[in-house]
C-alpha cells in the first residue's frame, strides 16, 4: 500500500513539473469607490482578485485601483456603462437617487442586519433580483462584499434623542441622508470617502457615518471627533457589488464562469467574517480610549427605524403609482423574509450579554 502512496505521489509531481503555465485569459483593471487601503479596498476588492487568481489558476486577472485612478468615486457605475472601465466595484448606495429600488440592496434603516440579508441574498432570492435589475441596464452583477452593521456616527456632538439630530449637518448618503432629510430635520452631505476625514475634523459636518467599527478604525474619525455613537440603525449592513458590460461577461470562456462566480461569493464570505472578528477588536480599543460611546435608548433606535420603513415603503408605492412595481414587489419579498427570519430566529445563540 505504502509503495503504491508512493508511486502516485510520483506521478502526481512528474505531472506537477510536466504541466505547462495556463496562459492567462482575461485581465479586468477594476476601480473601487474607496482609497486603495481602505477596508473595503482590501476586505472585497483584493480579496476578490486573489480568490480569482486562485480559482482561476491564473487565467483570470483583476487589478484593483483606489478610488479616483481610473474614475471618480462615485462614478464608477457610470464608467462601466460608459465603457471607460471595463468593470467597477461599488455600491448600490450610490444609485439610490438615480432609482431607489437600490436602496433595497444598499441597506436602510428598520432592514435586515448581515445574518438575515446574507441568508436572503444567497437562498431566498435576493442575489437573483440583483441581477435582474442590473441585466436591465446592460450589466452583469457580481456580489462582492457584504458587511456587518456600521457605526451610526463619529459627532462633534452629542446625540441621544431625535432633537439632538435638528440642524445637524451629517455626512451621509444613500437611505439614510433621505430619512435624516425628511424626517428629523438633518442637512446631509454626500462626499467622497476619502475627503471624509478632513471635513469631520475640520468641522465642516457635525457628524459622519461611513462604515463598521474596523472599517472607521484605520480612516481615523475617533480622533477626529469626541462621540461615537451605536448601534448602525442607519445601515443594518451593506452589499458592494462588481459590474461589468453583459458583453465583456459573455465574451468570457464559459468553463470561467462559474470560477468567478464562486470566487465573489467566497470573497463574501470571507469579507462579512472578516469584519465580525475585526470589529470586536475596533471596538475594544474605542473603548480603551478618550472617546465617548452613545448607546442609543431602544426606543430611540425603534423610531429611527420606523421613519426608515415608512420611507422606503412610500417610495415603494410612489414607483407602483408611476406604473413601475418592481419596487413594491421587490421590497414584499424583502419584508415578508425579515418578518419570517424574526419570528422564528430565536432558535439561534447569538452570546449577546
Amino acid at each position: 500500500m505504502f509503495d503504491r502512496f508512493k508511486r502516485w505521489g510520483l506521478v502526481a509531481s512528474l505531472l506537477t513539473v510536466a504541466m505547462p503555465a495556463v496562459a492567462q485569459e482575461v485581465t479586468w483593471q477594476i476601480p473601487t469607490s474607496v482609497p486603495e487601503g481602505s477596508p473595503f479596498y482590501v476586505n472585497f476588492l483584493e480579496r476578490f482578485a486573489d480568490n480569482v487568481d486562485t480559482l482561476t489558476q491564473g487565467r483570470v486577472e483583476i487589478e484593483p485601483f483606489g478610488a479616483g485612478v481610473l474614475v471618480p468615486a462615485l462614478k464608477v457605475y457610470d464608467g462601466v456603462k460608459d465603457g471607460v472601465i471595463k468593470a467597477g466595484h461599488s455600491t448600490p448606495s450610490y444609485l439610490v437617487n438615480q432609482d431607489p429600488i437600490n436602496a433595497i440592496f444598499a441597506g436602510f434603516p428598520g432592514g435586515m442586519g448581515p445574518e438575515a440579508y446574507i441568508t436572503w441574498i444567497y437562498e431566498d432570492g435576493g442575489k437573483d433580483a440583483l441581477s435582474e435589475l442590473r441585466a436591465k441596464e446592460g450589466l452583469k452583477s457580481l456580489v462582492v462584499g457584504i458587511g456587518s452593521s456600521e457605526i451610526m456616527a463619529h459627532s462633534n456632538v452629542p446625540v441621544r434623542k431625535a432633537e439632538d439630530l435638528k440642524g445637524l449637518k451629517y455626512r451621509t448618503s444613500g437611505p439614510w441622508a433621505e430619512v435624516m432629510r425628511e424626517y428629523f430635520g438633518a442637512v446631509p452631505t454626500v462626499v467622497p470617502p476619502g475627503e471624509i476625514y478632513t471635513l469631520l475634523q475640520r468641522k465642516g459636518v457635525d457628524l459622519i457615518e461611513w462604515g463598521p467599527p474596523s472599517a472607521n478604525l484605520p480612516e481615523g474619525f475617533h480622533e477626529a471627533a469626541k462621540y461615537i455613537i451605536v448601534p448602525g440603525v442607519h445601515q443594518p449592513t451593506f452589499l458592494w457589488e462588481v459590474v461589468l458590460k453583459q458583453e465583456t461577461w459573455d465574451g468570457i470562456a464559459d468553463d470561467l464562469k462559474p470560477l468567478i462566480e464562486k470566487a465573489a461569493e467566497l470573497t463574501t464570505m470571507e469579507g462579512l467574517l472578516n469584519f465580525y472578528s475585526q470589529d470586536v477588536k475596533a471596538l475594544k480599543t474605542y473603548r480603551s480610549g478618550k472617546n465617548e460611546i452613545i448607546t442609543l435608548d431602544p426606543e430611540f433606535i425603534d423610531e429611527l427605524s420606523a421613519a426608515g420603513q415608512d420611507w422606503i415603503t412610500k417610495k415603494a408605492a410612489s414607483e407602483k403609482a408611476a406604473g413601475k412595481s418592481e419596487m413594491s414587489d421587490l421590497l414584499s419579498n424583502y419584508m415578508d423574509f425579515k418578518a419570517d427570519w424574526a419570528a422564528e430566529s430565536s432558535y439561534l445563540i447569538r452570546n449577546e450579554d
